[in-house]
């Protein structure tokens, strides 16, 4: 099972798209095992793209994250990173297609909703800033016997 680190960004948030958004990712059968609704500050903001550093978009980007609330997931699932990737959609709205989230709630090339881990070296460095030790649960879902086929022993 792999753990991705989802972040529904401030317009998401401005435009009461959370429990839609969230829907979805569990309606897939995806985990949520850690959750936050916060106002992520200035450095963690630059700490968390710190690659785009660089990029005439950058300051931009990190205004943007920190002008508003934003919700912080952690969901675990077979393949949950491809998974919230596919199910989120070209990065900017206006090309992504319909059926994903960026497709069917946005526009916009600049404000895109969500972000999502793209790999699991990603997920582990991106989790470690946004949740604390112990804010990443680990429970039995119940209700995995009937999201995977277990019977060979492993999540297909």
């Amino acid at each position: 099972m792999e753990t991705t680190l989802i972040i529904l960004k401030p317009d998401a948030v401005q435009r009461g798209l959370m429990g839609r958004i969230l829907a979805r990712f569990e309606d897939k059968g995806l985990q949520v095992v850690g959750c936050k609704l916060m106002q992520i500050p200035a450095s963690l903001a630059e700490k968390h793209y710190e690659a785009h550093k660089s990029k005439p978009f950058y300051a931009g980007l990190v205004k943007f994250m920190t002008s508003s609330p934003v919700l912080v997931l952690a969901l675990r699932g077979n393949g949950a990173i491809a998974i919230a990737r596919n199910m989120m959609g070209a990065t900017f709205g206006s090309k992504a297609a319909p059926g994903t989230i960026r497709g069917d709630f946005g526009l916009s090339n600049s404000f895109n909703l969500i972000h999502g881990s793209d790999s699991p070296e990603a997920a582990e460095r991106e989790i470690g800033l946004f949740f604390a030790k112990g804010e990443v649960l680990h429970w039995p879902r119940h209700a995995d016997s009937w999201v995977y086929d277990m019977s060979g022993g492993k999540p297909e």
